[in-house]
Protein backbone atom coordinates (compact mmCIF):
# COMPACT_ATOMS: atom_id res chain seq x y z
CA UNK A 1 0.00 0.00 0.00
CA UNK A 2 1.40 3.40 -0.95
CA UNK A 3 2.04 5.98 1.76
CA UNK A 4 -0.55 8.25 0.18
CA UNK A 5 -3.24 5.56 0.24
CA UNK A 6 -2.29 4.54 3.77
CA UNK A 7 -2.49 8.16 4.95
CA UNK A 8 -5.93 8.54 3.36
CA UNK A 9 -7.11 5.33 5.02
CA UNK A 10 -5.72 6.47 8.36
CA UNK A 11 -7.51 9.83 8.08
CA UNK A 12 -10.81 8.15 7.19
CA UNK A 13 -10.34 5.77 10.12
CA UNK A 14 -9.54 8.60 12.55
CA UNK A 15 -12.78 10.32 11.61
CA UNK A 16 -14.85 7.12 11.64
CA UNK A 17 -13.46 5.77 14.92
CA UNK A 18 -13.97 9.19 16.49
CA UNK A 19 -17.54 9.32 15.19
CA UNK A 20 -18.34 5.85 16.57
CA UNK A 21 -16.66 6.75 19.85
CA UNK A 22 -18.80 9.89 20.01
CA UNK A 23 -22.00 7.91 19.55
CA UNK A 24 -20.97 5.51 22.31
CA UNK A 25 -19.89 8.43 24.53
CA UNK A 26 -23.31 10.07 24.08
CA UNK A 27 -25.05 6.89 25.19
CA UNK A 28 -22.76 6.48 28.20
CA UNK A 29 -22.86 10.10 29.29
CA UNK A 30 -26.54 10.97 28.96
CA UNK A 31 -28.80 8.76 26.81
CA UNK A 32 -28.80 5.76 29.15
CA UNK A 33 -29.23 8.04 32.17
CA UNK A 34 -32.23 9.68 30.54
CA UNK A 35 -33.77 6.31 29.65
CA UNK A 36 -33.18 5.04 33.20
CA UNK A 37 -35.12 8.04 34.59
CA UNK A 38 -38.23 7.10 32.61
CA UNK A 39 -40.82 4.78 34.07
CA UNK A 40 -39.56 1.22 33.55
CA UNK A 41 -41.97 0.27 30.76
CA UNK A 42 -41.18 3.45 28.83
CA UNK A 43 -37.41 3.10 29.25
CA UNK A 44 -37.50 -0.51 28.08
CA UNK A 45 -39.74 0.32 25.12
CA UNK A 46 -37.50 3.23 24.09
CA UNK A 47 -34.33 1.11 24.23
CA UNK A 48 -36.04 -1.73 22.38
CA UNK A 49 -36.88 0.77 19.64
CA UNK A 50 -33.33 2.17 19.57
CA UNK A 51 -31.93 -1.36 19.25
CA UNK A 52 -34.10 -1.94 16.16
CA UNK A 53 -33.45 1.43 14.51
CA UNK A 54 -29.67 1.28 15.01
CA UNK A 55 -29.50 -1.69 12.62
CA UNK A 56 -29.29 0.49 9.53
CA UNK A 57 -26.81 0.92 6.66
CA UNK A 58 -25.50 4.29 7.83
CA UNK A 59 -24.53 3.31 11.39
CA UNK A 60 -23.48 -0.23 10.53
CA UNK A 61 -21.54 1.04 7.52
CA UNK A 62 -19.45 3.31 9.71
CA UNK A 63 -19.19 0.90 12.68
CA UNK A 64 -18.24 -2.18 10.65
CA UNK A 65 -16.44 -0.14 8.01
CA UNK A 66 -14.03 1.09 10.66
CA UNK A 67 -13.44 -2.51 11.68
CA UNK A 68 -12.50 -3.26 8.07
CA UNK A 69 -10.25 -0.22 7.68
CA UNK A 70 -8.52 -0.90 11.01
CA UNK A 71 -7.96 -4.53 10.01
CA UNK A 72 -6.56 -3.47 6.62
CA UNK A 73 -4.25 -0.97 8.27
CA UNK A 74 -3.09 -3.60 10.76
CA UNK A 75 -2.20 -5.96 7.92
CA UNK A 76 -0.16 -3.25 6.20
CA UNK A 77 1.45 -2.38 9.52
CA UNK A 78 2.42 -6.00 10.16
CA UNK A 79 3.86 -6.31 6.65
CA UNK A 80 5.99 -3.18 6.96
CA UNK A 81 9.27 -2.59 8.69
CA UNK A 82 8.29 -2.12 12.29
CA UNK A 83 8.56 1.42 13.48
CA UNK A 84 6.60 3.72 15.77
CA UNK A 85 3.99 4.43 13.08
CA UNK A 86 3.20 0.75 12.60
CA UNK A 87 2.97 0.18 16.35
CA UNK A 88 0.40 3.01 16.67
CA UNK A 89 -1.57 1.55 13.76
CA UNK A 90 -1.55 -1.94 15.27
CA UNK A 91 -2.53 -0.57 18.69
CA UNK A 92 -5.44 1.29 17.09
CA UNK A 93 -6.59 -1.85 15.30
CA UNK A 94 -6.46 -3.93 18.45
CA UNK A 95 -8.34 -1.26 20.41
CA UNK A 96 -11.09 -0.89 17.84
CA UNK A 97 -11.51 -4.53 16.88
CA UNK A 98 -11.32 -5.92 20.42
CA UNK A 99 -12.70 -3.00 22.42
CA UNK A 100 -15.45 -1.89 20.09
CA UNK A 101 -16.45 -4.63 17.64
CA UNK A 102 -15.78 -7.68 19.84
CA UNK A 103 -17.24 -6.09 22.98
CA UNK A 104 -20.34 -5.16 20.98
CA UNK A 105 -20.82 -8.72 19.76
CA UNK A 106 -20.01 -10.46 23.05
CA UNK A 107 -21.41 -8.04 25.62
CA UNK A 108 -23.87 -5.47 24.26
CA UNK A 109 -25.71 -7.46 21.56
CA UNK A 110 -26.57 -10.40 23.87
CA UNK A 111 -28.03 -7.93 26.38
CA UNK A 112 -29.97 -6.25 23.58
CA UNK A 113 -31.31 -9.65 22.49
CA UNK A 114 -32.46 -10.39 26.04
CA UNK A 115 -34.09 -6.96 26.30
CA UNK A 116 -35.85 -7.44 22.95
CA UNK A 117 -38.00 -10.23 24.34
CA UNK A 118 -38.63 -8.63 27.75
CA UNK A 119 -42.22 -7.60 28.32
CA UNK A 120 -41.97 -4.04 29.74
CA UNK A 121 -45.01 -4.70 31.94
CA UNK A 122 -43.80 -8.04 33.38
CA UNK A 123 -43.24 -8.36 37.13
CA UNK A 124 -39.49 -8.84 36.67
CA UNK A 125 -39.16 -5.94 34.21
CA UNK A 126 -37.93 -3.36 36.75
CA UNK A 127 -35.07 -5.51 38.05
CA UNK A 128 -34.16 -6.73 34.56
CA UNK A 129 -34.14 -3.14 33.28
CA UNK A 130 -31.95 -1.89 36.15
CA UNK A 131 -29.48 -4.73 35.52
CA UNK A 132 -29.54 -4.07 31.76
CA UNK A 133 -28.85 -0.34 32.16
CA UNK A 134 -25.96 -0.97 34.54
CA UNK A 135 -24.29 -3.80 32.62
CA UNK A 136 -24.94 -2.43 29.12
CA UNK A 137 -23.60 1.01 30.09
CA UNK A 138 -20.47 -0.49 31.65
CA UNK A 139 -19.63 -2.30 28.40
CA UNK A 140 -20.58 0.80 26.43
CA UNK A 141 -17.97 2.77 28.40
CA UNK A 142 -15.42 0.21 27.18
CA UNK A 143 -16.58 0.64 23.58
CA UNK A 144 -16.44 4.44 23.82
CA UNK A 145 -12.96 4.44 25.33
CA UNK A 146 -11.67 1.88 22.82
CA UNK A 147 -13.07 3.74 19.81
CA UNK A 148 -11.75 7.11 20.97
CA UNK A 149 -8.43 5.51 21.91
CA UNK A 150 -8.19 3.96 18.43
CA UNK A 151 -8.83 7.38 16.86
CA UNK A 152 -6.10 8.91 19.04
CA UNK A 153 -3.59 6.19 18.12
CA UNK A 154 -4.37 6.67 14.45
CA UNK A 155 -3.90 10.43 14.79
CA UNK A 156 -0.42 9.83 16.19
CA UNK A 157 0.33 7.43 13.33
CA UNK A 158 -1.05 9.89 10.77
CA UNK A 159 1.06 12.83 11.87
Amino acid sequence: MSDRLQNALILISVLGCGLVGGVFFAFSSFVMGALARLPTAQGIAAMQSINVVVINPVFLGVFLGMGATCAALMVTGLRSAFGPRELWIIAAGILYLAGSVLVTMLCNVPRNDTLAVLDPRAAEAASAWARYVSEWTLWNHVRAAASIGAAACLMVAWR
